[in-house]
């Protein structure tokens, strides 16, 4: 035989032996075809590799002379330390990366404000496309948050807290708002959310806004704009307004019994809002605190209960008003016309003595 005929003859030799293992693993249980799965691939690749392969005839014919090259190939390539678990490692890696980038890119891609046909006219169809498209993911997003946090029952407190970090805020409540827009004939979208929904525009054309309407069961969705909104609004800076209105529960709470309120019976407590709490800064505090009129006033938690409470002495006095804000001297400084400075008296030259 020449080479090219022993070369052929050696990989006839291993595909027939090749087939003779797979006709042997297929008559075996499941459990044992997958304790084999590792094998049989890498038998199926040294059987490729030997389609292309040219060995030299001694090569060839020593591995011939074998009644089970291929086994014997395998067992070798078995004892070698190759660098697969590297490669495999080094692709969970890169593939993070990309998802990571491609995460990056959609939080960046700005919601298009406006039509299809004004981004044609002013040559903005990538901007339109990309955030278009940025829509679809994140409408298959949240049917997914909401199939992944829904029990049958209830719908987790955290159920749109990733895709909120993936798609942004903003983003998120266009999808949302359009897919109440589209079908607010349906009772199971609160009055409510439908209100919410009205204050977002959209500037597609119906058949595209169909695209990214969700397709979740509306009530659990209904829930799941709930989370939307209240993540929404604990974004939000406390505004003067807002703080004074709590200042004002509290207040109202502490004048409410007749008796000392706390565990010991020594103070009156009302709790703080867990809603302030969740959007209050140090500042904000310090803003509340100030209001309320009360020298023994202080805000702590109390063993057993939930929450953080303003508490205040049994013996003060609890019919006095809240103290009014002070005037931010900033602001005072910018409302307060400016005034031209005077003139310096000028000095009159005197003329030197004749």
């Amino acid at each position: 035989m020449n080479t090219n005929d022993l070369n052929t003859a050696l990989y006839e030799k291993m595909a027939a032996e090749q087939d003779k293992y797979r006709d042997w693993l297929k008559s075996q249980s499941p459990a044992e075809v997958l304790n084999h799965a590792y094998e049989y691939t890498v038998r199926e690749d040294i059987v490729m590799a030997m389609e292309e392969l040219e060995l030299t005839d001694a090569q060839a014919q020593a591995l011939l002379d074998s009644p089970t090259p291929l086994a014997d190939v395998y067992r070798y390539f078995e004892k070698l330390e190759t660098g697969y678990m590297d490669v495999i490692r080094d692709s969970i890696e890169n593939r993070a990366d990309d998802a990571c980038k491609a995460q990056a890119e959609l939080r960046k891609a700005a919601i298009y404000p406006h039509s299809a046909a004004y981004a044609k006219e002013h040559g903005e169809l990538e901007q339109y496309r990309a955030s278009n498209n940025a829509n679809l993911q994140c409408k298959e997003a949240i049917e997914a948050a909401v199939r992944e946090h829904f029990d049958g029952m209830y719908l987790s407190h955290d159920a749109a807290k990733g895709v909120i970090e993936t798609y942004g805020m903003d983003r998120v409540m266009l999808v949302l708002a359009n897919t109440v827009q589209l079908q607010d004939w349906d009772g199971r979208y609160s009055p409510r959310n439908k209100e919410w929904a009205k204050t977002i525009p959209n500037y597609n054309s119906d058949t595209v806004r169909c695209g990214y309407a969700l397709n979740s069961q509306p009530a659990v969705l209904n829930g799941f704009i709930d989370l939307v909104r209240e993540e929404h609004l604990r974004r939000q800076p406390l505004t003067a307004e807002d703080i004074q209105a709590e200042a004002e529960r509290i207040l109202r709470e502490l004048r409410a019994p007749d008796m000392p309120n706390s565990p010991h019976g020594t103070h009156y407590m009302a709790r703080i809002s867990p809603e302030f709490l969740n959007r209050a800064g140090s500042k904000d505090h310090d803003r509340l605190m100030n209001l309320l009129p009360f020298r023994s006033l202080s805000f702590t938690g109390m063993k057993g209960l939930p929450g953080t409470y303003a508490t205040i002495l049994a013996n003060e006095d609890r019919s006095k008003e809240l103290r009014q804000p002070r005037p931010s001297v900033r602001e005072h400084l910018k409302q307060e016309p400016k005034q031209a400075a005077p003139k310096a008296p000028g000095h009159k030259k005197l003329e030197p003595e004749r």
